[in-house]
């Protein structure tokens, strides 16, 4: 996934912290990541300064629920200036719309740059965002212009798809951001809920499965219906404190597929604040 450097490079890319994209790949790929922040019992964070383990162990014994802010257009407008030292324009990818505040905070931010930045609303999160940013690092390593990589990224978001495995519904309900799936509530807390993010990268209920066994196996059976008539694809499979379980999915697609690449990762403070432990599968057919 290292990105070709011999080729000169049009645009930067800038993303955010949901992409959920670890450190090591982050400069493999070469792109810039500004942190969401999560507060908990009273301190406030960036995204990643605490492990997925010290995170979980803090929001157990925190009285309240964990808050989550976005990027400040200060810090954007900051990122936005080191990456145009490398790149005469910049293309900033950002968590859904509908999630989260970043998108229209980066577009104020892109106002002081007279064209220079374009900001792309990914209408995903995790790596629904992160195999978009992929895609983007890819075209700018093709030599493309924005434009051309701007109508490329449209075909990725249309094509990239997230399942969302959540062990209990508590924080998205606690969170507020529990939106369509509400229908899912109530004495059905204790089950296994999928969720997707639907084309407005608005949350929307997939399913709902009594135990774990059942739950991975509607995930299979989702992955089959995205994956179609393909036969490879690009896959990421992330967790939060259930990294045998991401392993156990990965390994059963691919037994079904061809995996041209496979990502196994953690979803970060920001993404797991909100959905407590998870699972999560974001599928790139190869069409």
């Amino acid at each position: 996934m290292t990105p070709d450097t011999s080729a000169k490079r049009q645009f930067a890319v800038v993303t955010d912290s949901t992409a959920d994209i670890a450190p090591e790949m982050v400069q493999d790929l070469g792109v810039t990541v500004v942190p969401l922040a999560v507060t908990i019992d009273g301190e406030t964070l960036d995204d990643g300064v605490l492990t997925q383990a010290q995170f979980f162990e803090r929001m157990r014994s925190a009285p309240d629920l964990p808050t989550t802010s976005q990027p400040s257009v200060g810090v954007l407008v900051e990122a936005y200036e080191q990456a145009l030292k490398t790149a005469d324009s910049v293309i900033s990818l950002h968590i859904s719309s509908k999630l989260s505040g970043t998108v229209e905070a980066a577009r104020i931010a892109a106002e002081q740059f007279a064209g220079k930045v374009s900001v792309f609303d990914s209408r995903n999160l995790s790596w629904g965002l992160a195999w978009q940013v992929v895609d983007a690092v890819a075209a700018a390593g093709e030599g493309l212009g924005v434009p051309e990589a701007l109508e490329r990224l449209e075909r990725a978001r249309e094509q990239v798809k997230l399942l969302v495995g959540v062990d209990s519904l508590e924080n998205l309900r606690r969170g507020g951001r529990i939106g369509a799936v509400s229908s899912l509530l109530g004495s059905m807390l204790n089950l296994k809920v999928t969720l997707t993010v639907d084309e407005n990268g608005a949350f929307a209920p997939l399913g709902r499965s009594r135990g774990e066994k059942a739950a991975l196996e509607y995930t299979m059976d989702w992955i089959a219906t995205q994956m179609g008539t393909a036969t490879s694809g690009r896959f990421a499979v992330g967790h939060a404190l259930s990294e045998e379980r991401a392993h156990r999915i990965a390994a059963s697609i691919r037994e079904r597929w061809d995996a041209t690449e496979m990502v196994i990762y953690e979803a970060g403070s920001v993404v797991a604040a909100h959905t407590g432990t998870v699972w999560g599968v974001a599928v790139w057919p190869a069409i």
